[in-house]
C-alpha cells in the first residue's frame, strides 16, 4: 500500500454573498451564520465586527480607526485515500488577508484560526459519547485522536499545504468550562495578558496530538482568555498583523456563539473559570443556532464513520501505524 494520500485545497470568500459548500460542516460557526433570512445581515455585521476589533488592535498610525479591512477565505482540504479520484473533505480552516489602505497594501493575515474536521465530530460525538455512555467514570478512549492528529500532520508536512502557506496556522478557540485558569504576569503587546492552567483540558490534548501546543491569552480590550494551539513559536513566529488578524476574527466569531463568555460584561478575573451558565453578557446583533449547532454534531460524526472511517478503515489502521510523526516532522516555516 502507498503511504501517499493526496490532498487538493479550495477556496471561498467568506463575505456577505458566501453560500455554504455543500462539503461544509454545517455545524462550522461561518456556515451557521449564512444560512436563513438573515443571512447577508449576520454576514455583514460579523465582519464589521472583525474589521473593527482588528483597527482598534491595530491602533498605531491609525488614528481614524480604518486604516485596514481585513478579508477571509475558507481554506478546504479533501483528501483523496486510495488515489482513485473520491476525495473526503478532511480539514477546513479561515485564512485572512489584511487590507491597508492607507499604503494600498495586501499582507498575509493568519492561516488556521476557526478549525473545522469531520473526523474531530466522529472522535467526540461517535467515539467519546459511545465510550462514555458505556464506561461513564472512566477517561477518554485509549488512543483517542491518534488518527486525526496523524492525519492533520500529514496535511502540514505535505506539498500541497507547503506550496500554499508558508507558516503553520494558528487555531484559536474557546477556553474550556471544565478547567480553572490563572492569570500571569506575562503581557504580551498584542495577545495581551498570560493565563495559565495545571491541567490539559480534553481539546488541548486532542490538538496536541495533531502537533500543537497550546498558550491562553486575553488581549487588551477582551474579557476572557482565548486559547491559542500553535506549532513552534507564537510569539516569535508571527507578525503583529498576524496575530491580529487571528484575535479579531476568532472573537468576532466567540462572541456570537459564545456571548456568555467572550461578550460577558465584566473582565475574567485573577483566577477564572468559563461558564456558559453565567447571566451578566450581551448578546450581538448576529442570529446564531446554538441548538441546531449541537445537534448536528452528532449527524456529521456519524456521516464521517459511514463515507470515511468505515470504508477506508483498513488502510487507515494500517497508514497509521507506520506513520512516524516525527521522521515527518513539520518544517518550521517563517517567512
Amino acid at each position: 500500500m502507498s503511504n501517499e494520500f493526496s490532498c487538493s485545497i479550495k477556496r471561498i470568500r467568506f463575505d456577505e454573498n458566501y453560500q455554504p459548500a455543500g462539503s461544509t460542516r454545517l455545524t462550522t460557526n461561518f456556515a451557521n451564520l449564512a444560512r436563513g433570512e438573515q443571512r447577508e445581515e449576520n454576514l455583514r455585521k460579523t465582519l464589521n465586527m472583525i474589521n473593527n476589533r482588528f483597527n482598534t488592535l491595530a491602533h498605531w498610525d491609525n488614528p481614524t480607526a480604518d486604516r485596514y479591512s481585513v478579508e477571509v477565505d475558507i481554506v478546504s482540504v479533501d483528501m483523496d485515500i486510495e488515489g482513485n479520484g473520491n476525495s473526503f473533505p478532511i480539514i477546513e480552516m479561515l485564512q485572512t488577508t489584511i487590507v491597508d489602505h492607507k499604503d494600498n497594501t495586501r499582507i498575509d493575515g493568519m492561516i488556521g484560526n476557526s478549525f473545522s474536521s469531520y473526523v474531530r465530530d466522529y472522535d467526540f460525538s461517535v467515539v467519546l459519547l459511545e465510550h462514555y455512555n458505556n464506561n461513564p467514570t472512566s477517561n477518554s478512549p485509549a488512543q483517542f485522536g491518534d488518527l486525526h492528529g496523524k492525519l492533520f500532520q500529514y496535511l502540514l508536512n505535505s506539498e500541497t499545504y507547503q506550496a500554499n502557506f508558508n507558516k503553520t496556522p494558528v487555531i484559536c478557540l474557546s477556553v474550556s468550562t471544565s478547567k480553572t485558569y490563572h492569570r500571569t504576569t506575562n503581557q504580551h503587546p498584542v495577545l495581551g495578558v498570560e493565563y495559565r492552567q495545571d491541567e490539559y483540558s480534553l481539546t488541548d490534548e486532542y490538538f496536541h496530538k495533531m502537533g500543537l501546543t497550546v498558550r491562553y491569552f486575553m488581549p487588551a480590550g477582551s474579557v476572557a482568555p482565548f486559547a491559542f494551539y500553535f506549532a513552534g513559536d507564537l510569539v516569535s513566529d508571527y507578525t503583529d498583523l498576524e496575530l491580529i488578524s487571528a484575535i479579531s476574527t476568532m472573537e468576532a466569531f466567540q462572541k456570537i456563539y459564545r456571548p456568555e463568555i467572550y461578550n460577558a460584561n465584566s473582565t475574567a478575573a485573577q483566577v477564572y473559570q468559563p461558564s456558559l451558565k453565567y447571566q451578566d453578557y450581551s448578546l450581538t446583533q448576529v442570529v446564531y443556532d446554538r441548538e441546531e449547532r449541537s445537534k448536528m454534531a452528532v449527524t456529521q460524526g456519524k456521516f464521517t464513520e459511514e463515507q470515511f472511517i468505515k470504508p477506508y478503515q483498513a488502510i487507515l489502521e494500517q497508514w497509521a501505524a507506520t506513520y512516524d510523526v516525527e521522521k515527518q516532522a513539520v518544517k518550521k516555516c517563517v517567512a
